[in-house]
């Protein structure tokens, strides 16, 4: 089970463009940082900065292959951010649920007290 603390740390990395842009890159494979850097108009030391909170979120790993330097994407915390919330995603399908079927029966009511309203 995922804690609260390691939630706000995948949630807070996430919370950056330039981080989840970074990730999106990762999920095609791994890249060095200055590969990473290419398409950002920003320093080598600003994306560094950026993968440090990545890999403090667990978002990411860096290895070292020689004088390469490879960053790879780690999965586990996006899978827990997106359990977290798919319980918020069933909560609001079943309240839409809910609404529909109540619409559904405001429909029907008003048809059974006014015929002309076929047409609805």
């Amino acid at each position: 089970m995922v804690t609260a603390s390691e939630l706000d740390t995948t949630f807070a990395a996430l919370a950056n463009p330039t981080r989840r842009a970074i990730l999106a890159r990762l999920a095609q494979g791994e890249a060095t940082v200055s590969e990473l850097a290419e398409p950002f108009a920003m320093t080598l030391p600003a994306i560094s900065q950026h993968l440090k909170v990545l890999e403090k979120a667990g978002l990411i790993t860096r290895g070292r292959d020689a004088q390469w330097r490879p960053c790879r994407l780690e999965a586990g915390p996006l899978k827990e951010a997106a359990a977290w919330i798919e319980q918020y995603r069933m909560f609001w399908e079943a309240r839409l649920d809910r609404l529909d079927a109540y619409l559904a029966e405001l429909q029907q009511q008003r048809r059974e007290s006014d015929p002309q309203q076929e047409g609805d």
